[in-house]
């Protein structure tokens, strides 16, 4: 039965994003901002983590933890598995959420700093606008694809002038990253309007424990692990905040406003991530930041009252 009563949830919420609940609209723009702020904490907690751990325990250990903490959620709810027709979209989740876009980045953050990283998967908005138009049909307005070319336009240029007008080695990983992100947010996003958003990535998560797993017992084996404050606090953060308790949100708040728009809310994610890059790691912003935001800030505004 709670199974069952849960999922009316996402129905009512869905309701909201096409306008004729206003509180269950607000309510969902501030999940997703919420799922931001967590988000614009992965790159620093992840630089965190590298100081103890190699890139492959570190993203197999906090996809087997977060995929710990969702299997006991599951469990301790008596959550009915998902009808068969859902599956595949949940291997894409945990294809692009879970596995891929982790990965990548923390492969980049080797040789990239975390403002470098930030502001290149600034584009992850208008990529997840992108093929959300080509997976699920959605067509935004003239205005909203205006603003959100804006946006990512800014976040371009931001990224030239912090590179010095040169790319690094580690841009592959990122460009690549914003793909396999976008798809899973996109199929997330769908998954989110017909069952609660907790359970689109607990499902996901534990779908790729039997990735994980043997992963974290060959990755532990060839790369030291030094647990220090730093690193601990990194792995716990990653694996609970940023990709369980950030991705609830993120895809009730998606299932309530839309794809599109709460895909908007993410161009302010490389400006946080830059702030907490200065409190908790000591890099050094240049005075394009605050132009940048002023200029993001308005793109959202704009995308968040432009009408699909």
């Amino acid at each position: 039965m709670r199974a069952q009563s849960s999922a009316i949830a996402p129905s009512r919420i869905a309701v909201g994003a096409a306008g004729t609940d206003p509180g269950g609209r607000s309510f969902g723009t501030v999940q997703a901002a919420l799922g931001v702020v967590a988000f614009s904490l992965t790159f620093p907690a992840t630089a965190w983590g590298l100081e103890g751990f190699g890139p492959w325990s570190l993203i197999a250990v906090r996809s087997i933890l977060a995929g710990a903490v969702a299997g006991a959620c599951l469990l301790a709810l008596r959550v009915a598995p998902p009808e068969r027709r859902h599956w595949l979209g949940l291997a894409v989740v945990g294809a692009g959420v879970v596995l891929g876009f982790p990965l990548l980045t923390t492969l980049a953050l080797q040789t990239s700093t975390t403002a470098h990283a930030a502001v290149v998967v600034g584009l992850l908005p208008l990529t997840t606008a992108l093929l959300s138009a080509l997976r699920i049909g959605t067509r935004p307005s003239r205005t909203f694809w205006i603003a959100a070319l804006a946006g990512a336009a800014a976040v371009i240029a931001f990224t030239v002038q912090q590179s010095g007008g040169a790319l690094t080695s580690a841009d592959a990983y990122l460009f690549a990253a914003l793909l396999v992100c976008a798809a899973g947010y996109t199929e997330g996003g769908r998954l989110a309007r017909v069952m609660p958003g907790w359970q689109v990535i607990g499902w996901a998560l534990v779908l790729c424990l039997p990735v994980t797993v043997p992963m974290a017992a060959v990755a532990l084996s060839y790369e030291p692990v030094q647990l220090t404050a730093h690193s601990v606090t990194g792995l716990l953060w990653v694996a609970i905040g940023s990709q369980f308790l950030g991705l609830v949100v993120w895809y009730r708040g998606m299932a309530a406003i839309g794809i599109p728009k709460a895909s908007q809310l993410q161009l302010a994610q490389p400006l946080l991530t830059l702030v907490w890059s200065v409190l908790l790691l000591g890099e050094h912003l240049t005075v394009a930041a605050p132009l940048t935001a002023a200029a993001v800030l308005v793109c959202i505004a704009v995308t968040q009252r432009a009408r699909g």
